[in-house]
């Protein structure tokens, strides 16, 4: 049997997650975007909850077509209320609006979001070496930072410990343990 982080569970949608995307290098402003919005989501509940939830917000949202959500009006939240495929809290579904603009104004500044994120560590993922899962932080001195300049454009759902899950999700840092399958530690 394949030793994987002790966080996934036994469903193939978990497994596939875990074993294809996180902790793997996104440079693309889309799934960036797509990210940061589902890591807002999760906010007072579980990664597992979203990603069962994903495709439904891909739908909802245009496939997180920035470019569109940041035209959406405002009734799209009463849509969006409506959706039982969706997490369905007023201010995370505001925010993905505010979001998107913010987004966007950070795209014009640095020519892409992945240039902005990916020059807090020079383009190079922060590999960890983790032997066990307790050892994992919930946030560090870069979610920190990163979490802070984003609160200051105006993002919401973006405190620290959101962040550095962000971080994970987008292999900005690799925290796969040791013993896992996908660490870079070996």
């Amino acid at each position: 049997m394949e030793n994987r982080c002790g966080w996934v569970n036994k469903d193939p949608l978990y497994i596939n997650y875990h074993d294809m995307e996180w902790g793997v290098p996104v440079y693309d402003d889309q799934k960036l975007f797509e990210l940061l919005i589902l890591e807002g989501a999760q906010t007072g509940l579980s990664w597992y909850t979203v990603l069962k939830k994903r495709e439904n917000y891909r739908a909802a949202l245009d496939g997180f077509n920035v470019d569109k959500i940041v035209d959406y009006p405002i009734e799209k939240i009463d849509e969006l209320m409506q959706n039982e495929g969706l997490i369905r809290n007023r201010k995370k579904l505001e925010s993905i609006i505010i979001n998107a603009k913010a987004f966007k104004e950070i795209q014009k500044e640095y020519g892409s979001f992945s240039e902005y994120l990916w020059g807090y560590v020079n383009g190079n993922p922060v590999i960890n070496c983790w032997e066990n899962l307790s050892e994992v932080p919930a946030n560090t001195a870069l979610s920190d930072q990163i979490s802070k300049d984003l609160k200051k454009r105006g993002f919401k759902f973006v405190g620290t410990t959101i962040i550095y899950a962000y971080l994970q999700a987008t292999g900005v840092v690799n925290d796969h343990v040791k013993s896992c399958i996908c660490s870079k530690c070996k």
